[in-house]
């Protein structure tokens, strides 16, 4: 069954204080962005790898990817919201198979998160990968809080999993500000999600804090 993984790249670095978008930062000497498509090439060899960026990043890209594997894969511009960066790299896709999205700044998922959502999908149709929490969580009420067990709640990582009838299909909704990743897409559109486990080293890089405890990874 084809493989797709749409790389969704559109961060533009606010909470990293930087003026490069955090994904083109560098980690051990390379662009995280690299990290993560790197990470993909050696799980699924067989993939089509989808790139999506900002139009004015594009240029920038280039400049990185020049004389790596990666300089010849396909681009598509973002949008606005997640949910339209998304669609764009949906509309790369023409033939049938299974499609992962996954977060351009986390470069660390395991060979094996990704494998798993992958091939859970074949049969589940749309599979995401979740840790469990490891500290208390509490409910924020009104005018108080209240304890909640956390045995209840899972974090939410990426790659996230979908054959790609069912996640275009899904795209095809009007924007809702209740869609925060594309399994609440889905969701929406009434095809149930199942849970995988992923790795915990899965971090979203967002910060400089994130940044330091991903050179700590790579050491």
């Amino acid at each position: 069954m084809k493989q797709y993984v749409i790389i969704v790249a559109g961060g533009k670095g606010l909470r990293m204080g930087t003026t490069i978008p955090k994904q083109f930062l560098e980690l051990k000497g390379k662009a995280i962005i690299l990290h993560t498509l790197e990470k993909f090439k050696e799980a699924l060899p067989l993939a089509e790898l989808l790139l999506v960026l900002p139009q004015a990043e594009i240029y920038r890209w280039q400049e990185i990817a020049a004389g790596t594997d990666f300089e010849n894969i396909q681009l598509a511009n973002g949008g606005s919201t997640r949910f339209e960066s998304v669609q764009a790299g949906l509309h790369l896709i023409a033939s049938n198979g299974i499609v992962g999205v996954h977060d351009a700044v986390r470069p660390f998922v395991s060979i094996e998160t990704i494998q798993r959502v992958f091939n859970g999908a074949k049969e589940l149709n749309a599979v995401i990968p979740v840790i469990e929490l490891k500290d208390s969580i509490r409910n924020i009420q009104l005018y108080n809080s209240k304890a909640v067990d956390r045995t209840n709640f899972r974090i939410v990582q990426t790659p996230q999993c979908f054959t790609v009838t069912v996640l275009k299909e899904a795209y095809q909704q009007p924007f809702n500000e209740i869609f925060t990743d594309d399994a609440s897409v889905v969701e929406a559109n009434g095809t149930r999600i199942s849970l995988v486990e992923g790795n915990h080293a899965n971090i979203k890089i967002t910060t400089a804090e994130d940044l330091k405890i991903g050179e700590v990874f790579l050491s």
